[in-house]
């Protein structure tokens, strides 16, 4: 029986179900080799060669699919088709010829299809080819690049930038999207201005609202009326003329659908309809087309295949009536520069079921599956008929005019099933007017003037941050979530209510990077280098002279800094920040004098715990410190000596600054007191909030709750490192929310603890959630257990937190197979490493056992261990730029 390679075991088993009994498909579990996060795993000395290592957890799958080979000499690679799932096929194809499992007379083939149905499978069976070169080189160069950018870059920023964890190739360039733009929303300076609206009323008793566009017979700018006096004089002008409408003009407008999902859309409509995150919609993604209920997922196309035309088209027929279908399909034109991605679009494999029909039981999938449903029927449907009315009122003597506009829905087409989301809605949407007919009277119902102040560029959301990076053409669609996800797993960035904000450490890499690597942070550079990769995935030129070019100048840039002093690199940042970190005062006098001795100067310094502040030379005579920003933010008021919040029992109360972040403290250190009582401020509490009733409820943890019903010893809530949580003598038992150790009362603080206790201590057999059975493919117990960050599946070593939103009742052990592939298939490097030095236990015993020197592979531990000494770079090399 010919051996079939696939990813996901998931996908192994559809995909079985579909060749039936004659084929064995087996899962690789996602990448099998890797470069190993040491030095000269690219070698640029000898044109670049790359030394691969299989991972620990891919040596039993590489055994098992070398096994079935055993059996049958016939091996067919079916990975994604993708340049990631061309070179998983290459990696197993070079793997198996290295164990002499492929030999000169196995036939090794490639097939793809774009959808996992039965048709699509049948029929990319019959249609068999090598593994494509060109793509799998490209890869490699991607591969390289990412790993020479990581591992020479992020050793120079450790060593210049306390507290800078790693840069990476892309997402160096994607951090200084996102803190470009919170620079700008600082230095932003908004501008007042008014705006007048008159509700108005036909002679038949209809009101609408029409907005002052002309005064004193002149047609107004958006900031023509600049203040309260001005505006009142408009209200006046208004009031005091009678209103007449002078023309009504109704325009036929069409509206078109959009296009049918790729890549990035999908991740920006994900995110602004149910506030998914890239990597959330990607996941949940790649279990619908596991499934084959879509189409491959990552692509930047969004052109159809016509058999799928003609079958939306039916549908649409079927179930809206036939004036809902246009007279011919819709063609939309890709407009990817790759060619070698530009699949398909992203869409349903069956256009006649909705979400309904296919029983989706987890919400995620069946909230995705119906958006990519309704999109994809949206776009081969007929346009939206509309009428937009607009109405101008005058007065007699022409100095007042007024507009008013509306529209109204003639035929809804499209917009019957699908609206796309927007970013950022400023606009009210046009309203729908009443009969209004030329030359009847406007009568005045009242006049209302607004105030309003220009806003600020808003910060990025994933979705937003994903559209800007494709328009620069900056990452690939396999790449985006990936991208988004790095800065944020690094501490660069964090995410607000969706939005994307800088951390101080993104900011001070970007400053660094942008004043000694400025060039790799460069937008037209990073976009140029997709662009050549581009043409080694069309073929189009050598993949190692792209390497050699980036590498020559790139090489020559870090030297450069091997003389860089700390002190210089602080020197300058502060030079490149002070417009923003110290904006000139309206007096004139120095904005870097220190306001606290009036002698020293402020500047940037950075804490052993990464973090940055600003801080006065006179130090230590000085202590002024301020938070790491421009003058006037959140907590700007704390000075050295803390902000006093009041008084108990004549103790001063305050609120202080320290290295670990805001605290409250109880009276003043002395020599007798030389660490008065402190405790920090919980995260998620504003600092502007603190009072002093807040500062003594946390100054009197733990709370003593009430004695414990069986044993009488006292329950008490505090907060911890780990968070809140509630103790009985050795028994702590974790709370979901900070507000709960003020309130939490003895029936539910006894329920919680005996959670904990059922669940086990340190070392006890915690009682799953709940029992799925044997593994389907492996064998073992898959259970689904509660943790201290929320539940997940255990499957041997091998834990997968569950997505948010899904119910560890409802999950299914097909569900939970695909989570424990995806975990299994991302687990780093580094912890192949960090097993080793459990293998000293022989060496322990080697006195004992000294005969055979053939026993001395355990002294193969040093280099074992330098490889886990430079772990840290295995981060900056993982793959996805």
């Amino acid at each position: 029986m010919p051996v079939v390679v696939v990813e996901s075991p998931a996908k192994a088993k559809t995909i079985n179900k579909y060749l039936g009994p004659d084929y064995v498909v087996l899962a690789s579990y996602g990448h099998v080799r890797d470069l190993p996060p040491k030095d000269g795993s690219v070698d640029t000395e000898n044109d670049f060669d790359m030394k691969w290592e299989i991972g620990a957890d891919s040596r039993k799958h590489v055994k098992a699919i070398a096994d079935a080979l055993k059996e049958d000499n016939s091996l067919i690679l079916a990975t994604d088709p993708d340049r990631e799932g061309e070179a998983i096929s290459w990696h197993l194809q070079e793997t198996l010829t290295q164990r002499k499992s492929i030999k000169k007379d196995t036939d090794v083939k490639r097939v793809t299809f774009n959808a996992i149905t039965k048709a699509a499978v049948t029929e990319a069976m019959k249609h068999p080819r090598d593994v494509d070169a060109p793509l799998v080189e490209a890869y490699l160069a991607r591969r390289a690049l990412d790993y020479l950018v990581g591992f020479n870059l992020s050793p120079v920023l450790w060593r210049k930038l306390p507290g800078a964890k790693s840069a990476g190739r892309v997402q160096s360039v994607c951090l200084r999207l996102i803190v470009e733009r919170e620079m700008e929303i600082e230095a932003f300076t908004a501008r007042e201005y008014w705006s007048v609206k008159a509700v108005l009323s036909t002679p038949r008793g209809q009101e609408f609202e029409a907005r002052l566009t002309v005064l004193a017979g002149k047609k107004l700018d958006k900031y023509d009326i600049e203040n309260s006096t001005q505006a009142e004089l408009a209200v006046q002008a208004i009031t005091s003329r009678d209103l007449s409408v002078a023309s009504v003009e109704a325009k036929p407008a069409n509206r078109n659908p959009s296009p049918p999902f790729m890549t990035s859309t999908l991740q920006q409509e994900a995110s602004r309809k149910f506030g998914m995150g890239a990597r959330q919609t990607m996941s949940t993604a790649q279990r619908l087309y596991e499934a084959g209920y879509i189409t491959y997922m990552r692509t930047d196309g969004i052109d159809m295949a016509p058999e799928a035309v003609a079958a939306a088209r039916d549908a649409i027929k079927e179930r809206y009536g036939a004036e809902y279908v246009p007279g011919s399909p819709r063609i939309y034109k890709n407009k990817a520069k790759n060619a070698q991605e530009a699949h398909e679009c992203i869409r349903p494999t069956e256009m006649t079921r909705d979400a309904d029909a296919l029983k989706l039981t987890d919400s995620d999938q069946r909230k995705l599956y119906d958006l990519i449903w309704k999109r994809t029927l949206a776009s081969q449907m007929e346009a939206a008929r509309l009428e937009r009315t607009t109405v101008e009122i005058a007065s007699n003597d022409g100095q007042v005019g007024l507009r008013a506009t509306g529209q109204v829905m003639l035929f809804d087409g499209f917009m019957r099933v699908y609206e796309e989301g927007r970013d950022d809605v400023t606009d009210e949407d046009d309203k729908r007017l009443p009969q209004i007919t030329q030359g009847e009277p406007a009568d005045k119902r009242a006049v209302n003037p607004e105030q309003h102040f220009t806003q600020p560029p808003p910060r990025y959301t994933e979705a937003t941050l994903v559209k800007r990076m494709e328009e620069l053409g900056i990452g690939r669609p396999s790449t985006y979530a990936s991208i988004v996800t790095t800065i944020q797993d690094r501490g660069y960035v964090r995410k607000e209510k969706n939005r994307l904000i800088p951390e101080d450490k993104g900011r001070l890499v970007i400053v660094f990077l942008q004043n000694y690597f400025s060039k790799y942070v460069g937008y037209d550079f990073t976009a140029e280098l997709e662009n050549e990769l581009d043409h080694v995935s069309a073929g189009e030129a050598n993949y190692k002279d792209v390497l050699a070019k980036f590498w020559r100048d790139f090489s020559a840039a870090i030297a450069e800094t091997s003389e860089l002093r700390i002190t210089d690199v602080l020197e300058k940042i502060n030079e490149v920040l002070e417009p923003h970190l110290f904006p000139a005062k309206e007096d004139g006098s120095d904005p870097r004098l220190c306001p606290n001795c009036g002698k020293g100067r402020l500047s940037m310094r950075t804490a052993r715990s990464g973090g940055a502040f600003i801080g006065c030379s006179n130090y230590p005579e000085c202590r002024y410190t301020r938070p790491f920003g421009p003058p006037g933010m959140a907590g700007d008021e704390i000075g050295p000596d803390g902000k006093v919040l009041g008084y108990d029992n004549d103790e001063t109360i305050s609120l202080r600054k320290g290295r670990f972040g805001p605290y409250v403290q109880r009276g003043e250190a002395t020599e007798e007191v030389p660490k008065p009582p402190r405790a920090s401020i919980p995260k998620g509490w504003e600092l502007d909030d603190v009072d002093l009733d807040k500062a003594l409820m946390l100054l009197n943890l733990p709370r003593e709750i009430g004695a414990h019903p069986e044993d009488g010893e006292m329950i008490e809530a505090a907060i911890g490192r780990y968070g809140p949580y509630v103790k009985h003598g050795k028994v702590y038992a974790n709370l979901k929310d900070v507000e709960d150790v003020f309130t939490i009362g003895i029936n539910r603080a006894v329920d919680e603890l005996a959670k904990k206790a059922a669940r086990g201590g340190r070392g006890a057999a915690a009682t799953p959630l709940k029992e799925l059975g044997e593994h389907p493919t492996e064998g073992g117990p898959v259970n689904v257990m509660d943790g201290r960050y929320g539940p997940y599946v255990k499957w041997g070593k091998v834990n997968a937190t569950l997505p948010k939103e899904t119910e560890p009742a409802d999950l299914t052990m097909e569900q939970a197979v695909v989570l424990i592939a995806e975990k299994a298939a991302k687990k780093p490097a580094r912890k192949t490493a960090a097993k080793k030095p459990a293998a000293k236990k022989p060496a322990a015993k080697k006195p004992a056992a000294k005969k055979p020197a053939a026993k001395k592979p355990a002294a193969k531990k040093p280099a074992a261990k330098k490889t886990a000494a430079k772990k840290p770079a295995a981060e900056d090399a993982a793959p996805e730029e």
